[in-house]
């Protein structure tokens, strides 16, 4: 199911620059997680794994992760335009991680690759819009339950963090 929207929740650690540019192209959606921000945590947790400053190149998180090159270029792009990697260019070239992995926390990378975490507008802490179809907020069964889904999802993302999650074997 895909609800049009604006922003959803957005952690404040995360550049306004973001959050101003991808306002307008994040919509609530799912139940799902997209490859795109799965196998961009998978890209995160192998760079991370290597323990270096060294960057890598695609092609062999390509080929390690399983994951298609190309996709996996415009996936890193988009991580390194949102202040997670560094890269360079030439040979030797390829990403690296800019912060720290413990510095980096799962609810910053998801809202950058996947969008809000809260799965309906009228429980974003952040960016809240009234759901068009439900005439009272304090009267609807999942407007209640939604918000027990948001909190218990940013917990868990919000205690977990790059370090955490590329430790784990």
């Amino acid at each position: 199911m895909v609800i049009s929207a604006g922003i959803g929740l957005f952690d404040f650690s995360v550049e306004n620059s973001i959050i101003n540019a991808k306002k307008s192209n994040f919509k609530y959606i799912r139940n799902m997680l997209s490859k795109k921000t799965k196998y961009g945590i998978k890209a995160l947790a192998f760079i991370a794994k290597r323990g270096d400053k060294k960057p890598v190149q695609t092609s062999e998180i390509s080929k390690s992760e399983s994951i298609s090159q190309k996709f996996l270029e415009s996936i890193l792009l988009e991580l390194r335009k949102s202040g997670f990697l560094g890269s360079k260019k030439g040979k030797g070239g390829g990403y690296y991680l800019i912060k720290e992995p413990e510095d980096i926390r799962m609810t910053s990378v998801i809202r950058v690759l996947e969008g809000p975490i809260a799965m309906v507008p009228c429980v974003s802490l952040n960016y809240y819009e009234k759901c068009d179809d439900c005439p009272s907020e304090e009267a609807c069964s999942v407007h209640s339950l939604m918000i027990q889904v948001r909190d218990s999802t940013l917990k868990v993302l919000g205690d977990n963090t790059l370090a955490d999650i590329s430790t784990k074997k």
